[in-house]
Parts: C-alpha cells; sequence; structure tokens
C-alpha cells in the first residue's frame, strides 16, 4: 500500500485559521486504509449493542472494516467479541445469527469451543480416534478475543489492544453523564433500524456535532428547538457535540409519556445533550430515553448508521415507542441528502477542506484536529521506525 501524504497542517491551525480534511481523506483507500488503522483499530471503537444478543448463548457474526467478528453472550451472561475463526485453519465458525445449545462448532474440521472462547474439543487431531496430541495445546488455541467494553448499551471494541483503559480513555464523558450510567432497555422491534448512506463516515461525525444547519435541514425540530437555545460541547481527544436547553417530550394520544430515569437532575427536565464520542459512535441522552448510532464505515464513500432507541423501563407503551422511532427515523433521515452531498462536493479537485465558521463550527473543528493528531502521531511513529 502507498503510503498516505496528505497534508494536515492546516487542519491543526486554531480554528479563525483552519481548513477542514483535505479530499483524499473521504475519498482514496489508501486514506481510508490509514484511518481504518490510526482511528477505528487503535480507539474504542462502537461494534454493536448488548441487545443483538440478549440471551446466553446467543451470537452474531459481524464484519467490521472487514474483519470478521463474532458477538457472544457466553453461559455467565457477560457479552463478549471474538475472532469468528477457528483457530486450525482459519474457517469462518459462525455464518448467521444463532442460538449455541452446546459449543461453537467449525464446521471445516469440528474444532469447538465455548461460549468463552475456550478450545474444547479437536477430534481426530491425533489420527483416527485420537482426539489429541502433544503438539496441540488447547490452552493456547482458544478463540482470539477482542479487547471490549460496555456503556450505554454499546459494545466497544479496541481492537489493535493498545488503546487505555476504557474508562481512562473517556473519563470526560462518562463523568459528564455519570447520571445516565443506569439500566437501559432497548425499545426492541422498531427501535433499532439502519440507514444506508453513500458518505464517509467523517461526514456523518461531522454533521452530527454541529447545531448550525437545524434551521435549514431541521425545520420542526428547530419550531421549538432553536438554534439559539443550544450550545456546544467540546472535550479536546475525546468527544464533541451539541445540547439543546429546550427538550419536549413525545406526547401520546391520551397524554402519556415515557417514564424518566430514576435520580436524574433539575437541568433534564428541559435539555438533551447530543455527542460524539471519538470515532464513531454518535450519542444522544433525554429524560425519558437515549440513543446510539453506531456508524459502519464500509469503504471511503459508504457507512450504515445503525440507529438503537433505550427507554428508563422495559413496559414502556409501544405506540409510543413507535412513534418515536418514526420521528427519529425522519429527523435522521433529513441529514441523508446533506451528507451524500458533502461526499459529491469532495471529488471537487480545487476544494481546500473549506473553512469553519469561528462562533458556529467548533465541534466539528475539534473533530478534524483529533483526526489530524491522530494521523499525524501514527505516520511520526511509522517514520521513526523505520
Amino acid at each position: 500500500m502507498d503510503r498516505p501524504v496528505t497534508d494536515l497542517s492546516a487542519v491543526r491551525r486554531p480554528i479563525s485559521d483552519a481548513n477542514g480534511l483535505p479530499n483524499e481523506h473521504y475519498t482514496d483507500q489508501n486514506v481510508f486504509n490509514e484511518e481504518k488503522q490510526s482511528l477505528l483499530f487503535d480507539s474504542w471503537s462502537g461494534l454493536a449493542v448488548t441487545a443483538q444478543v440478549p440471551e446466553a448463548g446467543d451470537a452474531v457474526p459481524i464484519t467490521f472494516l472487514g474483519m470478521p467478528l463474532l458477538l457472544v453472550r457466553d453461559r455467565s451472561g457477560s457479552v463478549r467479541v471474538f475472532q469468528n475463526i477457528c483457530r486450525h485453519r482459519g474457517m469462518i465458525l459462525v455464518e448467521e445469527p444463532r442460538r449455541i445449545e452446546g459449543a461453537i462448532r467449525c464446521p471445516y474440521h469440528s474444532w469447538c469451543y465455548s461460549t468463552d472462547g475456550r478450545l474444547v474439543s479437536t477430534p481426530h487431531v491425533g489420527g483416527p480416534g485420537q482426539n489429541t496430541h502433544e503438539g496441540i495445546d488447547r490452552a493456547l488455541l482458544g478463540l482470539i478475543e477482542v479487547r471490549s467494553h460496555v456503556w450505554m448499551g454499546v459494545v466497544w471494541i479496541n481492537v489493535s489492544g493498545t488503546a487505555p483503559e476504557f474508562q481512562d480513555a473517556n473519563a470526560a464523558l462518562l463523568e459528564r453523564w455519570r447520571e445516565f450510567d443506569l439500566p437501559l432497555f432497548h425499545g426492541g422491534g422498531q427501535s433499532a433500524f439502519t440507514l444506508e448512506v453513500n458518505c464517509n463516515w467523517k461526514l456523518a461525525v461531522e454533521n452530527y456535532c454541529e447545531s448550525y444547519h437545524l434551521p435549514w435541514v431541521h425545520p420542526g425540530l428547530n419550531s421549538y428547538s432553536r438554534l439559539e437555545d443550544h450550545y456546544h460541547i467540546e472535550n479536546e481527544g475525546q468527544y464533541s457535540g451539541q445540547g439543546t436547553l429546550v427538550y419536549r417530550q413525545l406526547t401520546g394520544d391520551d397524554g402519556e409519556t415515557f417514564p424518566d430515569f430514576d435520580g436524574l437532575s433539575d437541568k433534564w427536565d428541559t435539555a438533551a445533550e447530543y455527542i460524539t464520542a471519538f470515532p464513531n459512535v454518535l450519542l444522544g441522552v433525554h429524560r425519558d430515553h437515549t440513543f446510539a448510532i453506531i456508524l459502519q464505515p464500509e469503504g471511503p464513500e459508504r457507512t450504515l448508521e445503525h440507529v438503537h432507541l433505550y427507554y428508563a423501563q422495559p413496559d414502556t407503551d409501544e405506540a409510543l415507542r413507535t412513534a418515536n422511532a418514526a420521528l427519529w427515523k425522519t429527523v435522521f433521515a433529513e441529514d441523508v441528502f446533506v451528507v451524500e452531498g458533502m461526499q459529491r462536493g469532495r471529488h471537487a479537485v480545487s476544494f481546500d477542506g473549506g473553512r469553519f465558521s469561528p462562533v458556529m463550527d467548533s465541534p466539528t473543528h475539534l473533530f478534524h484536529d483529533w483526526v489530524a493528531a491522530r494521523l499525524e502521531s501514527t505516520r511520526a511513529a511509522s517514520k521513526a521506525a523505520e
């Protein structure tokens, strides 16, 4: 692979003098591969949600940036992530979501693994009828586990294993939202949906971070949660986003609302916040529900947005949940033409990354600066190692 040579110096300038990321960071496969490692594999990235494996033994295969992974809830109830390959010849173990009744059996030579990843059976490995061999140490050949952590219902992974502990890497965000460190109940059914978007995943982050576009892209939302009701949320190296001082609860035909989370401070009576936890998880919190959007990059110019809605109680009104899901799907769909339009714009060869409003765009600039800083650090380390 050719080494990317993009100039990031203009991205690192103060916002009043900075440019956005160069076009190649949205269109070039080599740059996409560089960012895959530096931004997504080396950080705590969102992979899935625990609701995808609700019962012990549930297993879901997921391809993350080309890597075959397996999301499993083991017999003890813990959610774990493994590489979805047999340690024998690298065969894919699980092709479709299913319940593991006994062991995870490789369909090639029937090596078997427990749901906690241990290699438990190696039939005929020492010859016909000989299921052991001194050269095959089962204790050393369990499934390859990917470092993972669960927070806000999201399963976060650090593929490289080099990131600080999740609690340290995201300490400021965990403290900011510690009131929401509560049981979350997935809405089920329509409370999970996916949008397919023809854009680079970073454009979805950039758009989500800022409220500047609300009057023109979300006129319905802006009719009560106006641009002037919003504020910036910024923490260098961890997250950026926006908050609103005006949150209006969804009300059913008979005046019913979702139950509130317990123990929230008065701030949340009227406020809501929307934050991107770098690199690829978009989170929203309200007095009565939360959501998580996991961005799954499918290449330089295609992204899947997996949306999941959560509530404070498991038995919330189904009709109200359906209406809430429809509302958010409408809001998120309104952004599609914007991010896809910006993606097409990145093929304009003379575009210099654009400029930022020093007042309105600082959350997006903070994300760009994080991207550039991570890439520069990786490039410097690579050059020093030559």
